[in-house]
């Protein structure tokens, strides 16, 4: 017996290493990422960077996103490296390694929690095989919530943290912002904080923290407002929801329960949304009452998760846990910051609770966080196993038959411009796009661009045959199978891709010529 116990501490050892861990997450991370099928919102920016004309070009170009600059000047740095999209999943792989690894060694979770977040839905799948800003948000949420201790002796570190993640993307942006308003509270009614920063400290190190924040803040507001003739403003192209709607709030409400357990309520059923809104509200108030002896960790999880409800039931209710998935990042990072506080009594004795009621709320607190990361991990486990079995686009498969066909020389017509970004990034090169009447890769939704039916897209290539230069045959791609035709026009399919898990990056291939 205690041979076995000998034999088997080194492997326990070897399984319980964080580091270990981190390696499995990122050759499995490297296999998925690799097998991945990018789709047009990943490789959009790609396109932007590759062919805006200059950096003033590019920023414009950006500005139509309603996307910061961050992502972007990264791509425009790997390409300089390599033109080819695949460093930018490398370079995503490698955001996502970064944030686990900082997540084990830093965060206060325990071994289970950690190994349960580690393989959930955001960081094994969302943030890390598909290659968009997010993964950067992701990793100065976590790198914040790690340097945190470093206030004390300067603002600097978090300063700059705080300037990079408000330049990912919007949500965290507004997350950045809950966590500057925390800082700055602590440091006005922190007393005992203050002095001892103060006395250790020069102004200077406050008044530099103060302009890199004023900086960073200033540089990605400008650039998310969107230009007067952006006609999507970035997809939120809905307006806003200024009236108090019942059933839209609790379909905002619902947007939480989706982000801590990966289930979005049926917003024309009443009883889905009342039960999943009953729910998601017994886990805030039982984590209102956990934190009541941190008050600035609570702070922290009041703002930041009101910030992000506020944006969903005024704006943009969001498109997927990419969005309302930051609820759930905004929970485990206040858990992560109440996690440096010593419990303080002075906000939570204004409210008598038994301490059989505290009994009750740190139990079923336990219980129902341990379940927002079992549903989280089953959905990474799920969502990531999906993406090896069914492309996320058909691009890929797609562009390999192209190339393999020796199709890829061809004059190509494509349409809907929006969803062919994909094929465009993976093949190097442009198309004629019916939606601008003119070349191009990426879209940008703004003037000069206008949607077309199938009538407008055969009458575009009958005139285009009629020049010199495509008197024999265009090659047309389409996202949907053409329905139409026309009697001109000689129209031959010749393949199709449908294989893909989003439906409207399904490609259908035709010769058309004149008849």
């Amino acid at each position: 017996m205690t041979a076995k116990k000998v034999i088997n501490f080194p492997a326990k050892l070897i399984v319980a290493s964080p580091w270990f861990i981190i390696f499995i997450f990122s050759v499995i991370g490297l296999i998925g990422i690799l097998n991945h099928s990018m789709w047009r919102d990943e490789l959009n920016p790609w396109l932007i960077v590759r062919d805006s004309k200059s950096w003033q070009d590019l920023i414009e170009n950006i500005r139509y996103e309603a996307h910061p600059v961050l992502w972007y000047f990264s791509l425009a740095l790997l390409r300089n490296i390599a033109d080819t999209p695949i460093i930018m999943q490398i370079f995503h792989l490698s955001l996502a390694i970064s944030s686990v690894t900082i997540f084990w060694l830093y965060s206060p979770f325990n071994y289970r929690q950690k190994f349960l977040f580690t393989f959930t839905y955001l960081p094994f799948y969302e943030f890390l095989l598909i290659s968009r800003n997010y993964a950067f948000g992701l990793l100065f949420i976590f790198a914040f919530c790690a340097a945190f201790p470093s206030r004390k002796k300067t603002y600097i570190t978090v300063a700059i943290l705080l300037g990079l993640m408000a330049n990912t993307n919007a949500y965290a942006l507004l997350i950045s912002f809950a966590f500057l308003l925390t800082l700055v509270v602590e440091f006005c009614f922190d007393i005992e904080h203050r002095q001892q920063y103060l006395i250790e400290n020069k102004k200077t190190d406050l008044f530099i923290s103060i302009a890199i924040i004023i900086a960073c803040y200033i540089l990605a507001i400008n650039i998310i407002t969107p230009p007067a003739d952006s006609y999507l403003h970035g997809g939120l192209n809905t307006g806003w929801s200024m009236t108090l709607d019942l059933r839209h709030l609790l379909k905002s409400i619902g947007r939480l329960f989706g982000g801590y357990f990966l289930i979005i309520p049926t917003s024309k059923r009443w009883l889905d949304l009342i039960v999943c809104a009953a729910i998601v509200l017994f886990m805030v108030v039982l984590t209102l009452i956990k934190l009541a002896k941190k008050p600035f960790a609570l702070f922290f999880y009041i703002v930041g998760t009101l910030e992000i409800f506020t944006f969903a039931y005024l704006r943009f209710s969001g498109s997927g846990p990419r969005h309302f998935g930051h609820f759930y990042l905004i929970l485990v990072a206040a858990l992560w910051l109440g996690s440096y506080y010593q419990e303080s009594t002075s906000f939570a004795n204004k409210f008598i609770i038994p301490p059989n009621s505290l009994k009750f709320v740190h139990k079923w607190h336990y219980i129902m966080f341990m379940a927002t990361l079992y549903m989280q991990f089953f959905g990474g486990i799920y969502g990531f196993s999906r993406d090896m079995i069914i492309p996320f686009s058909a691009s890929r498969t797609t562009t390999e038959y192209i190339q393999k066909s020796q199709l890829d020389n061809e004059f190509i017509v494509a349409s809907r411009d929006a969803n062919m970004a994909a094929l465009s990034g993976y093949l190097n090169r442009n198309f004629y796009y019916p939606e601008r009447q003119d070349m191009g890769s990426f879209t940008l939704f703004k003037k000069g661009r206008e949607e077309v039916d199938e009538s407008e897209i055969l009458k575009q290539i009958s005139s285009l045959l009629n020049l010199p230069q495509y008197k024999n045959k265009i090659l047309l791609i389409l996202h949907k199978k053409l329905q139409l035709n026309q009697n001109d026009l000689k129209i031959d399919p010749i393949n199709s891709f449908e294989k893909s898990w989003i439906d409207t990056e399904r490609y259908y291939l035709y010769w058309v010529s004149q008849k």
